[in-house]
């Protein structure tokens, strides 16, 4: 399989990955006026678990390093796979809160505020588990992350609309999704060998822990996507015979692409942990806060109509470029 041996390349792929999970929820809104987001789930289910795949057959299965992804996949224990599902189930009903607070409240305010704090507690309980870096420096950087999505939160507040229910019922959501995505990627982590180019016995490399937990991910939907179907958090009821029969080629083509992107910024983020570390590998990728937030402010207009938040979005984007920028510097001193 391919692995990467230097920590510039492994801030390179992170970077990438932030660019990813930053700008998937695109697919989203450009097709939430035909679709609910429960029918947009279910294609981005699929298309996760496909890219995960494509990728596990091709950069998982040549070179001479490490283990090819069915190789790897056989002897891999049932711990290593159980952890794996496990990261994918949580991160499902996590991002599902995630996407109906996208819907509710939009790109600019759901993704600082959820991913915002799935970033702090996602560096916080990687660096326990795996202390690399500096951690004045990597949690100096978390800290001003934090205070970034407290102005994005101020933010919201002043939108004409925010005086309705949906503004409270936004960033609540927002930050339930935000707990839970927090602790995914550490289950994901667990599973996964330390060494790339030795692999330990039993446990995963990158690439099938990938598809592992993408298979979690679109098994999940059948359970967490079904009761918000049913129950939904926002929109009318669906059902399945709305997917098959409202849907078409593009809108399950859209819904597809965001499930790929997400999961090519998922693959390359693990493969950059090994050189990177896991606190910082996630935290760089969850920068896609920062990402998400550029996309709605500047090319989806959801801001609009506020008064008086130029000042506290400016300072939102220092504040996370700021942070960002302790967080990739950690792993130097």
């Amino acid at each position: 399989m391919l692995v990467i041996h230097s920590y510039g390349l492994a801030v390179f792929l992170a970077f990438i990955t932030m660019l990813c999970w930053g700008s998937w929820g695109n697919t989203q809104k450009m097709a939430e006026k035909s679709w609910s987001f429960q029918l947009f789930y279910w294609d981005y289910a699929i298309g996760v678990l496909l890219l995960a795949l494509i990728l596990a057959f091709t950069a998982g299965s040549i070179g001479t390093e490490g283990r090819s992804f069915l190789e790897d996949l056989a002897q891999a224990d049932f711990r290593s796979i159980g952890l794996a599902f496990l990261g994918g189930t949580v991160f499902n009903i996590a991002n599902i809160l995630l996407v109906a607070a996208i819907a509710i409240a939009g790109m600019a305010v759901a993704f600082p505020v959820g991913i915002g704090l799935a970033l702090v507690i996602g560096v916080v309980s990687n660096y326990m588990a795996t202390p690399l870096g500096n951690p004045v420096l990597l949690f100096a950087g978390v800290a001003l992350v934090t205070v970034a999505i407290v102005l994005d939160a101020m933010a919201y507040r002043k939108l004409p609309s925010s005086s309705s229910g949906n503004s409270t019922k936004g960033i609540i959501i927002s930050l339930v999704a935000g707990f839970l995505m927090g602790f995914f990627y550490r289950f994901v982590a667990a599973s996964m060998t330390a060494d790339f180019v030795t692999p330990e016995a039993n446990k995963l490399t990158p690439y099938t822990a990938s598809v592992i937990f993408a298979v979690g991910l679109l098994v999940s939907n059948f359970l967490w996507n079904t009761i918000f179907m049913y129950k939904p958090l926002v929109g009318e009821k669906v059902t399945y015979k709305d997917y098959i029969k409202k849907g078409n080629a593009k809108l399950h083509m859209v819904g597809i692409l965001g499930g790929a992107i997400w999961s090519l910024g998922m693959t390359l983020n693990i493969i950059a942990a090994e050189q990177a570390g896991y606190a910082i590998s996630y935290g760089l990728g969850q920068g896609a806060t920062l990402v998400a937030a550029l996309w709605g402010v500047f090319i989806w207009k959801e801001f609009k109509g506020a008064k008086n938040v130029k000042g506290l979005l400016t300072a939102m984007f220092a504040f996370f470029v700021v942070g960002l920028s302790l967080i990739i510097v950690a792993r130097l001193y």
